[in-house]
């Protein structure tokens, strides 16, 4: 095979689903939450197409997310172990389109031959084999100079989805078939037809193909797009190992996909089969069939418990919550620490209604969590009242807070797990497990981490004011 180069992963990881509400949310979407076992829909993506396996070699991932989630990309490969490449950050979203040619773009830079697969970061591959194997399957295609994109084997008949449809029904070796066109969404009665004609796959979302080849497309059928985002490259920042794609230039470029923006008008396209099992957990019934169901179709999790159940997920994200089922079918319930989902499974599409519902009432639900992941770790305010606030902290292991003091509050520490380094003004001590400091009013001062595990700390703040923006920060080795 002509092309024998490692493939640069492109995780597309920025966006903020609402349909697996009240676990996802646009603090923490639901490619950082482990959905299906302990480990996240991000990490397993980028374990995926890391590595090698036999004529395939994967350099180290492009991730494009942004700013809120740059330290939760580095921490998530870490856990993995896998060595973070580029992360560039979009200063707003703008759709797939800029995304990809940004990453094209940015590998272009040094290597115009450079070899991506851009992959939605929140997809279902059980089979990372099969997948591999498809993925050396539309290389030679990819050596022709073809943009190469995926399509599953429809299972039934998918209204959820678009469509790819081929020139030629797909041979059982799985080779690239020349695409004639992309189909919208279709109702049950098409989307029947389609599965019946044979030549027709769902759409994944994911893309193999030369930077150049990618840039050609773009200049040939979004050359609008080329400009702006050559000059937010171009004008980009480097930041605690981030680069930060620049805003203004960023602003000026389309909200579009790239299936809208190249794929529909390109002809250099080929789509690779692929029979493996695949989901974009595009909502909670999606969740229910990859979760694998009992034989009563009941699939109960964490502190969850079902009596007399059928065709139903019971979901208790809180160890101490319990949620009981009984009598019930084909129901979706879902409880977190402050607040519960129950629908009609038939209606788990719908989730996003709710969200738009509390976006509209004001409630800090609908896209806060009580956990806030910040660079150095993870706070949760436990009790809050008119003058106070109670929070559990964590901070990991080298990691630090800000130098900072506070205009309208004063705060109590007490060490409950590890050591903190403590700085209250002049003096610096270390506070160990049961051990506890005080922080008067406007003092300038930092909690750090010198351990090797993660420390936590129990805070009582009280004040006037205890909101999170009452924060003056002196130094910070995270360039807030």
């Amino acid at each position: 095979m002509a092309l024998q180069k490692k493939i640069t992963p492109v995780l597309l990881c920025g966006g903020s689903g609402t349909r697996l509400w009240p676990l996802s949310r646009k603090s923490y979407p639901k490619q950082f939450v482990p959905l299906l076992g302990d480990e996240t829909l991000f990490q397993a993506s980028a374990r995926r197409l890391s590595g090698a396996d036999g004529a395939l070699s994967f350099a180290r991932p492009v991730a494009l997310t942004n700013a809120d989630f740059r330290f939760i990309v580095t921490e998530q490969l870490n856990l993995a172990g896998i060595d973070p490449g580029a992360v560039l950050i979009e200063p707003e979203g703008r759709n797939t389109a800029p995304a990809i040619l940004a990453a094209a773009l940015h590998a272009a830079a040094t290597d115009p031959e450079a070899i991506l697969l851009v992959a939605p970061s929140d997809h279902v591959i059980p089979d990372d084999a099969a997948f591999r194997a498809a993925v050396a399957r539309g290389l030679p295609a990819v050596a022709a100079g073809d943009l190469v994109t995926f399509g599953i084997r429809p299972t039934h008949p998918e209204t959820a989805y678009g469509y790819l449809e081929l020139s030629a029904p797909p041979g059982d070796g799985g080779a690239p078939v020349k695409l004639s066109r992309f189909v919208e969404k279709p109702g049950a009665a098409r989307a029947a037809e389609m599965l019946a004609e044979g030549h027709f796959l769902w759409n994944a979302g994911i893309f193999l193909f030369r930077a150049r080849d990618m840039i050609a497309a773009c200049e040939a059928h979004a050359p609008d797009l080329i400009a702006p985002v050559r000059a937010s490259l171009e004008a980009a920042e480097t930041d605690l190992g981030f680069l930060r794609l620049d805003p203004a230039a960023w602003a000026e470029c389309a909200d579009i996909s790239i299936d809208y923006a190249v794929m529909e008008r390109a002809s250099n396209l080929s789509v690779v089969p692929f029979d493996g099992a695949w989901s974009d957990l595009g909502g909670w019934d999606a969740v229910w069939r990859e979760s694998g169901p009992d034989t009563d179709g009941v699939v109960a999790s964490g502190g969850a418990t079902a009596l007399d159940c059928r065709d139903t997920l019971l979901r208790s994200e809180d160890a101490g919550l319990e949620v009981v089922g009984i009598g019930l079918d084909n129901v979706i319930a879902v409880a977190t620490r402050d607040a519960v989902l129950v629908a009609d499974m038939s209606r788990a599409q719908e989730v996003k209604r709710a969200v738009a519902a509390l976006k509209g009432k004001g409630a800090a639900q609908a896209t806060q969590f009580p956990k806030d992941h910040r660079p150095w770790g993870w706070f949760e305010s436990l009790v809050v009242g008119p003058r106070f606030q109670v929070k559990r902290i964590l901070v990991h292991p080298g990691a630090a807070l800000s130098l900072q003091s506070h205009v309208h509050r004063s705060e109590h520490w007490v060490v409950v797990e590890g050591t903190a380094r403590v700085t209250v003004d002049d003096e610096v001590k270390l506070v160990t497990e049961n051990e506890s400091v005080y922080v008067p009013l406007g003092s300038v001062h930092r909690l750090e981490n010198p351990g090797r595990v993660p420390m936590v700390l129990i805070e009582v703040q009280t004040g006037t004011y205890v909101g999170e923006d009452d924060i003056v920060r002196y130094e910070d080795m995270y360039a807030r």
